[in-house]
């Protein structure tokens, strides 16, 4: 459900940007043109190169869907409305990611295609240049959090409203952290591994069917699950910007309210804060692939280490210090 929303958010902001209709004829206002796209795949052959390894053809796919599934798991969207809770649900995320890189190199090598295989090694380095860097844009959030448990992060910023959230803590790790997502997310401006007027579609040039429908997929969820998990480390997660008074919290609603009445209205007005918040990053995500132009590959392999490389270390250990120089005062 959330792969149709993104692809029709997608298509609706696009079609605006490039002054035209977008999708209207497929369902009373185009709504159901993305469920026309998934089923479609579903009735192609699926091929296999003859020269190819089958197994690696096959696996590739699974590698490059699986990790974005993962990390949904530890994103919550209200206190008790997240899947897993594990104390280190931060790193989880961050590790879950990690896994990606491998999948379009076997995809690339498995095709037996030297798009396909340059692709992949274009993905992979774009993958693994940035996952430093994102990792170090969320780690300063540790020492100012209980523990690295997704929903401890949030309750962590719970008071005080906007002056409570980590924005105001960290605002270079706010302004770094989106960065390295959206060039693992093979997005304009960073869709080198699958720029179609050099490579085809890159690592997904020899994918039929549902496989090709899979490695279409994931450009959808893949924006979505960094933009919802990017409301955790900075922006207060599900709290609003503004303290409700205590009287009127998400679990006090008010007096005359029972305490079932006060929690689901607690819960709704959480789970709205956090869509909003989750949601607000896909609108910039997707104007930024309407308006730019692609980079060279040197100039985004340079923003990853030469740009955020030093800045998010630099920003770790600062933090570090700060809380080490605010314990020894104490």
């Amino acid at each position: 459900m959330g792969v149709l929303v993104i692809a029709r958010l997608e298509r609706k902001i696009s079609a605006g940007i490039q002054q035209r209709i977008g999708p209207g004829y497929a369902g009373p206002l185009g709504i159901i043109q993305a469920s026309a796209d998934g089923v479609k795949p579903l009735s192609k052959e699926d091929i296999i190169p003859s020269k190819g390894d089958p197994w690696l053809f096959n696996i590739g796919p699974a590698m490059v869907i699986t990790p974005v599934l993962m990390g949904y798991s530890v994103i919550p969207s209200g206190h008790s409305i997240v899947l897993a809770d594990p104390g280190t649900g931060v790193i989880y995320r961050i590790a879950a990611s990690s896994i990606a890189p491998p999948g379009p190199p076997m995809t690339g090598y498995g095709s037996n295609n030297k798009y396909s295989s340059l692709g992949g090694l274009r993905a992979a380095a774009q993958s693994t240049s940035y996952e430093i860097p994102s990792a170090s844009c969320v780690s300063p959030i540790s020492p100012q959090s209980p523990s690295l448990s997704t929903v401890d992060t949030v309750e962590a910023q719970s008071t005080y409203g906007l002056w409570g959230w980590n924005l105001r803590r960290q605002p270079i790790g706010f302004v770094a952290f989106p960065i390295p997502p959206l060039a693992e997310c093979e997005r304009l401006p960073f869709d080198l591994p699958e720029a179609e007027e050099e490579l085809a579609a890159g690592h997904q040039t020899e994918y039929p069917g549902i496989k090709s429908g899979l490695s279409y997929v994931a450009p959808h969820p893949n924006p979505s699950a960094p933009s919802s998990f990017a409301t955790v480390p900075h922006p207060g997660g599900w709290n609003p910007p503004i303290s409700p008074p205590p009287d009127l919290g998400f679990g006090h609603i008010g007096s005359e309210m029972t305490d079932g009445t006060a929690e689901v209205i607690g819960t709704a007005v959480g789970m709205t804060v956090a869509s909003a918040k989750a949601h607000s990053p896909l609108f910039v995500t997707i104007t930024a692939r309407r308006t730019s132009p692609r980079v060279r590959m040197d100039q985004l392999l340079d923003l990853g280490r030469k740009s955020l490389l030093p800045i998010a270390p630099g920003n770790l250990s600062s933090t570090a210090s700060l809380q080490l120089i605010n314990l020894s005062s104490m």
